[in-house]
């Protein structure tokens, strides 16, 4: 249930805070007053769409903010999914800012979040009906949800188990069509994995045998020069031959650092720490005549072999072809054959693919068939009831004589919600033509309609629609006026008896039959101005709207100035009592 509401620089309100009480809120005021702005206001907290329009001329931006009590079960678990926290009271705060240059920004509990998760919570909370959902009630497809709503969670049930088939089966239909539609082309792809693949396993690369022969053709190709160093490097350390060493010990590395090592070991005699160095340098002369050793041999193992380099460039040659075609390197090759051998077994396989889809798809016919007449039997049962408690409420709406059909007839196939075509009918008197909701009611009769089908949705005893715990009806009595406007605040404060209804009008017969009423006025401010004003006299007044709680004497004045424009009228002011006295006797 909403507790209360305050708004910031939203269209012409300035700064306005409203409280809803249980039962039925009628919101009234002269028309440009800013009515609308409550609605929009009420809309952006249920995660409606944001304008930058609406924001307040010379104001960086509007701030909506809203609090509910949470007593749908199931609702504090979504909040707290999405990061929110209620208050100690079990109640909920709702932010919503809108900047006039930017987008808006929602949070929920003191936690930012997207603006869906807003409207996925409103769902729980609130339902919205205005001027627009009468059109909408006129399609096929609103007039189908309303039925399912009334026959309830069964119904539900069936649907969302049929929902799971039909799109199962449009998964398949589509992988089906895939298969067959393009099978030309997949015969084409699946013959150049075939070339593919054969040609690398011809040429049977290794992993990383480019990088190696790469290394190997580098040295075959300069095996003079590495010879050369090769050669030099071995003399500089140990001398033309290791046999020499003893005799040259100035010649290279090696004598150099046994002379070293001599020369430490006799000081050494005479200081450990010398001692130490000489062990080191001998060390140091080993490692010396290792890589003596390594480099002599690695001279006598290099070889120019013309022949072996030719081998090398061929291979370099065949593995260069297939990085070209299939990869950057070999190790991307093979990673390539790896794929495409998977995805050649999957298009070879398109023939037992495509029969366990058509088995499955006609499989899926026959379940989605066999529920689809589940779901028609309890339509057919539902429509009754519905046609029914509509029918009832349109009497009472002052549309005596008025009935409603719903109809449920077969389509002719399956369709993503059943194989039925929902249509509402009415006639609109005793003896006229049923004629569809789309084609045939008026504004004023589609007003009623929609009214007769909420209160329907909600207070039937054959209704098994879930009810949020607070619905809001804009201009619901559109086009209505005399008894049958008394009948539209009588049923609104029937509705209120089971949920919190919101209704903004500019009936005074409706708003009779609220709990309470707000008024939103329209006045003028100018530069140190703190309210409204009359708006005389100042050419840089700006239009702002208050709202204020009316009760007693004044709400008497307000539905007489309702009534006749002239609240001082003793006429309007009697006609005003008697209309509360009488909508104090509900039925």
């Amino acid at each position: 249930m909403l507790l209360e509401m305050s708004i910031e620089n939203l269209g012409v309100i300035s700064r306005a805070r409203v409280e809803f009480s249980p039962g039925l809120t009628a919101i009234t005021g002269e028309t440009g007053a800013g009515k609308t702005m409550i609605l929009t206001g009420l809309g952006l907290l249920m995660g409606g769409k944001s304008d930058a329009q609406t924001v307040r001329s010379g104001t960086g931006a509007a701030v909506v903010e809203g609090r509910a009590l949470v007593d749908v079960p199931g609702l504090a678990e979504k909040i707290d999914d999405a990061g929110g926290v209620l208050d100690d009271d079990n109640t909920l705060v709702i932010v919503r800012t809108v900047a006039a240059q930017g987008r808006s920004r929602a949070h929920l509990g003191g936690r930012s979040v997207p603006q869906a998760i807003l409207a996925e919570m409103a769902d729980d909370l609130v339902t919205i009906h205005g001027q627009s959902d009468q059109m909408r009630l006129r399609s096929p497809q609103r007039q189908r949800e309303a039925l399912d709503s009334f026959a309830g969670p069964d119904l539900a049930a069936l649907l969302s188990s049929y929902r799971e088939r039909w799109n199962e089966r449009s998964r398949a239909v589509a992988e089906l069509t895939e298969l067959t539609e393009r099978a030309q082309e997949r015969v084409r792809e699946a013959e150049l994995l075939r070339l593919g693949l054969a040609e690398i396993e011809r040429i049977a690369p290794l992993a990383d045998e480019d990088t190696e022969l790469a290394q190997e053709a580098e040295r075959l190709s300069n095996s003079e020069e590495l010879r050369i160093s090769a050669r030099d490097a071995l003399t500089a350390v140990a001398g033309d031959d290791l046999s020499d060493v003893a005799s040259d010990v100035d010649a290279n590395a090696v004598a150099v650092i046994d002379k070293a090592r001599r020369l430490a070991e006799h000081g050494g005699q005479f200081d450990p720490q010398l001692a130490a160095i000489g062990r080191r340098l001998s060390d140091v002369g080993y490692t010396l005549s290792d890589i003596a050793a390594e480099l002599s041999g690695y001279l006598a193992a290099l070889d120019a072999d013309p022949a072996r380099l030719e081998t090398v460039e061929a291979r370099r040659a065949e593995l260069g072809h297939l990085t070209r075609s299939y990869g950057e390197d070999v190790n991307a090759v093979l990673a390539w054959s790896e794929t495409a051998a998977q995805r050649l077994a999957d298009l070879e396989d398109d023939d037992g693919r495509i029969e366990m889809l058509q088995e499955r798809v006609a499989g899926l016919d026959v379940e989605l068939t066999a529920v689809a007449a589940e779901l028609t039997a309890a339509r057919t049962t539902a429509a009754s009831a519905l046609a029914e408690a509509v029918t009832e409420e349109l009497t009472g709406l002052a549309m005596a004589g008025a009935t409603l059909l719903v109809s449920v007839e077969p389509l002719e196939e399956l369709g993503p919600w059943g194989a039925d075509a929902v249509t509402m009918l009415l006639s609109a008197h005793r003896g006229g033509p049923p004629r569809p909701l789309g084609k045939g009611a008026s504004g004023g009769e589609l007003s009623r309609v929609m009214l007769a089908i909420e209160v329907a949705l909600a207070t039937s005893d054959a209704s098994g629609a879930r009810r949020t715990p607070t619905m809001v009806f804009d201009e619901v009595d559109a086009g209505v006026g005399g008894k049958a406007a008394l009948e539209v605040g009588r049923r609104l404060a029937r509705l209120a008896q089971t949920t919190q209804v919101i209704v903004v009008t500019h009936l005074p017969q409706v708003a009779a039959f609220a709990d309470a009423q707000l008024v939103v006025t329209k006045g003028t401010s100018g530069p140190g101005d703190s309210g409204a004003g009359d708006g005389s006299g100042d050419e840089d007044a700006i239009t702002q709207s208050g709202i204020r709680v009316v009760a007693d004497s004044d709400r008497v004045q307000e539905l007489a100035r309702m009534l006749s424009g002239q609240e001082d009228s003793e006429v309007a002011l009697s006609h005003a009592a008697e209309l509360l006295a009488l909508a104090a006797v509900r039925s």
